[in-house]
């Protein structure tokens, strides 16, 4: 399983990075931890390809406006919402949306549609995407490194907790058979 890791592991992330899931990339710094993973490639990888998902989906709404206005119109709550957060925040939101699962895709869409400047949305996309996978990575690097330093303890209170489930079940299910009999 650690040379599946370790040859596809990067692949992966590279390929769930590009949709903008962040779950891969925490999946990736914890195998980082463990060794399977080096952090600081599986961050290169998660940004670059964030990076390039994102705009992707920009351009592909720049040039495609007919087509994006039909699947606009699928989403019009989402899209009314993600217009009221770019008015607020503006450019600020191209950071945020790459934190909140459900606008993360419509944001790079809705902004290629509108005249945002493609030069100015390139460069805060790869500032957004490095802090991103950073943010993400280190985090679950670390979630890793305290996950592994009670993995050993848990496994002998994981097995201690299931037995004694197990116990109350079956004689709570013994109990519930001798009340049906009386």
């Amino acid at each position: 399983m650690e040379q599946f890791i370790q040859d596809w592991g990067y692949i992966a992330l590279f390929l769930y990075s590009f949709g903008g899931g962040f779950l891969a990339l925490a999946i990736a710094g914890a195998f980082s931890y463990a060794g399977d993973l080096n952090i600081f490639i599986t961050i290169i990888v998660a940004a670059t390809s964030n990076f390039i998902g994102s705009q992707f989906l920009f351009y592909f709404a720049k040039y495609n406006k007919s087509y994006m206005d039909e699947t606009v119109n699928k989403h019009k709550r989402k899209v009314a919402m993600i217009k009221a957060l770019l008015k607020k925040y503006g450019s600020f939101m191209i950071f945020i949306q790459k934190y909140i699962y459900g606008i993360k895709t419509l944001v790079p869409l809705i902004m290629g549609i509108s005249a945002y400047n493609p030069f100015k949305f390139m460069i805060l996309n790869a500032i957004a995407s490095i802090l991103w996978a950073i943010v993400i990575g280190y985090l679950s690097f670390t979630a890793g490194k305290i996950l592994l330093s009670f993995a050993d303890d848990f496994k002998y209170i994981g097995i201690f907790t299931v037995l004694i489930v197990l116990g109350i079940l079956i004689y709570s299910f013994k109990g519930k058979k001798k009340v049906k009999k009386q």
